[in-house]
């Protein structure tokens, strides 16, 4: 296996003719806090010889504080790819110009340019099923969430959670329609799968809690929660469907207001090099989207890994459901009583 480049090299090879400011402002969840410290604060404090501050919390607070302040405040936001289309369309976000970064070339393709010329993605996730084979026979398409066996054993996420207006359109698949151009069949479909629903859950420690306290045996889950679903349950397992699993990014994108622009680029481009992504990725922060990210398959067992794995993600259009949510919102919420 490859080993871990020390970030030193990087730093010094760096560090010559960057950018400097005495501020540099990002804007993400602050989760992992100490692992991100060491990974990407510590040696970008060195490139860019400034001091770092950040502003947390979730990505509709963020995304919210950054518009009522017309765009300024921040050099940098990471975004999952549902609210970055959103900052999009409010016309917060830099048009990127790629050749400032160069580590683009060593991402897949997927997370080079996802929304039309903005940020690139930084990792990449997957939305599947998890089930607990203790409890629940094999499920190997996204239809077998309607199956009679699985009556008040699902747990879904909720409609505004990343991945529950996903739920909207596999139930779309499932009638064998467009969601976005059919949203009656849709929720037709989505009615029938209530009574699979045991609950529905909006926090990620609230899906596993339900697993493990066995009130569902069966969750439509994102990736990042499989290892506190394993180590609660040992029994369960993420679900191999004919239909592929659907792609999550994060993204990072420059805000039109950002004072330091130009640094805004290298701190992009340093988060997307092979040793970042690489230690990032073993230490269980973030899937590795650099292609050249080399794990044990014991490493690699967290994550959407490999081209193979990356390549079979399909993808969902935001601007549309961005545009359809507040309807489906309001259909979720008759059929779940909200």
């Amino acid at each position: 296996m490859k080993s871990v480049t020390s970030l030193s090299a990087i730093v010094l090879a760096l560090g010559a003719g960057m950018a400097h400011a005495e501020t540099f402002t990002i804007s993400w969840w602050g989760y992992n806090g100490d692992k991100l410290q060491e990974n990407i604060i510590d040696p970008f404090k060195e490139i860019c010889g400034c001091e770092i501050e950040f502003e947390t919390g979730n990505n509709a607070d963020r995304l919210g504080k950054l518009a009522a302040r017309g765009g300024q405040g921040i050099d940098i936001i990471y975004l999952t790819d549902s609210f970055s289309q959103q900052g999009i369309e409010q016309g917060l976000f830099q048009p990127i110009d790629a050749s400032k970064i160069p580590n683009l070339e060593n991402i897949y393709e997927i997370g080079r340019d996802p929304q039309g010329g903005y940020g690139p993605a930084y990792t990449i996730g997957r939305v599947g099923i998890a089930y607990d084979t203790a409890r629940a026979e094999p499920l190997t398409s996204w239809n077998d969430l309607w199956r009679a066996d699985l009556a008040s054993s699902v747990t879904l996420p909720g409609i505004t959670t990343t991945a529950g207006p996903m739920v909207v359109t596999l139930a779309g698949q499932h009638a064998g329609v467009d969601a976005f151009a059919d949203p009656d069949a849709a929720f037709a479909a989505i009615e029938e799968l209530k009574v699979n629903s045991a609950k529905n859950y909006n926090t990620g420690s609230e899906m596993v809690n339900l697993i493990s306290t066995g009130e569902a045996s069966v969750a439509i889950a994102q990736d990042f929660t499989f290892a506190s679903l394993t180590a609660a349950v040992p029994t369960m397992q993420w679900a191999t469907l004919e239909e592929g699993d659907i792609a999550t990014l994060n993204t990072v994108n420059i805000p039109t207001g950002a004072a330091n622009t130009e640094l805004a680029y290298q701190f992009i481009n340093f988060i997307l090099s092979q040793e970042v992504q690489q230690k990032n990725a073993e230490q269980g922060v973030d899937a590795p989207i650099n292609s050249e990210v080399l794990l044990e398959p014991e490493q690699a067992a967290l994550w959407t890994y490999g081209a193979d794995a990356v390549n079979a993600l399909n993808r969902i259009d935001y601007a549309a459901m961005n545009a359809a949510k507040a309807d489906w919102i309001e259909r979720w919420n008759e059929i779940f009583g909200m």
